[in-house]
């Protein structure tokens, strides 16, 4: 199949739904999901056929150079969520709650969960917790917008955590996340993530629940995969998870790019004649004339 024809009909496939998402769990078609926060990269992942975007609290890290994900912003979150809903029409578009968005409070958490959808662009909201955010879940939800759970490794408890370590690896962790994951789909949540679990457990739960577990580090049995994009393409230097796959290194090729400007500007090689306007002899002729 050409180029061509997949671009043609990636920017005409119907518009991905949190249905779409229960009936590919449904049918047992893995869902694809990964993350963007501007415009650009949205375009390219919404050409490439994938179902969902993530404009994840991970930008604190990768986009904006914040250590953790708890400096970010609901604000900065709505800046970017804009440009990557101008970016992509097809996929889901789930908007990351950041830190202190919906903690405080299930009003907090409504008022804050409708600005992406109202500001943002969004078609859903995702936030961190089990039990604990059973009641915010009912409140979003009721007001129907939709939302994505967050469960195993949540990077916004990682100093509760004590660093960003794997979750549910003892009998009690497990036991706890799995009802957790009960909890969210009673609560209304029509997916959830499973973030750094161990394999056989992310798999059991996604079994044992009729919504979609989407896992990130947690192996091949759940319903779906989602990456940060920055960590896929190799554009984030500072670290790698373990789990991810990079499939560019896209940090080295941008060094190499602005080392070899750089010669070129200082060997005048650039900008060269192709690369520069120039005044006909008359229009030069004129200006001198005049000058």
């Amino acid at each position: 199949m050409s180029t061509t024809t997949i671009s043609t009909t990636t920017s005409q496939r119907k518009k991905v739904t949190t249905l779409a998402f229960r009936q590919k769990k449904e049918r047992g078609e893995p869902i694809t999901m990964l993350t963007a926060y501007d415009y650009p990269t949205a375009m390219a992942i919404d050409k490439a056929g994938i179902d969902a975007i993530l404009v994840g609290d991970s930008l604190a890290m990768v986009v904006l150079g914040y250590e953790n994900t708890l400096p970010v912003t609901m604000d900065e979150m709505l800046h970017h969520a804009r440009a990557v809903s101008r970016g992509a029409k097809a996929p889901l578009l789930v908007g990351d709650m950041p830190f202190m968005s919906y903690q405080v409070s299930v009003e907090d958490a409504l008022r804050n969960a409708g600005r992406f959808l109202q500001q943002g662009g969004m078609d859903a909201v995702k936030l961190e917790g089990g039990r604990e955010r059973a009641d915010a879940v009912r409140a979003i939800t009721g007001a129907g917008i939709p939302v994505m759970g967050h469960l195993g490794l949540t990077p916004q408890s990682v100093h509760q955590m004590g660093g960003f370590r794997a979750q549910g690896k003892t009998a009690s962790a497990a036991k706890r996340l799995l009802e957790d994951a009960q909890i969210l789909e009673e609560a209304g949540a029509f997916s959830l993530v499973l973030e750094a679990v161990p394999a056989r457990l992310a798999e059991y739960i996604s079994k044992q629940i009729s919504i979609p577990a989407v896992g990130i580090g947690a192996g091949a049995g759940c319903d779906g995969q989602v990456l940060v994009t920055h960590d896929l393409l190799g554009l984030f230097d500072r670290f790698t998870p373990k789990f991810v796959r990079k499939y560019a290194n896209l940090h080295e090729t941008m060094n190499k790019a602005f080392i070899q400007y750089l010669n070129d500007v200082n060997t005048k090689q650039f900008p060269a004649v192709e690369h520069t306007l120039e005044m006909t002899d008359d229009e030069w002729n004129d200006f001198l004339r005049t000058a």
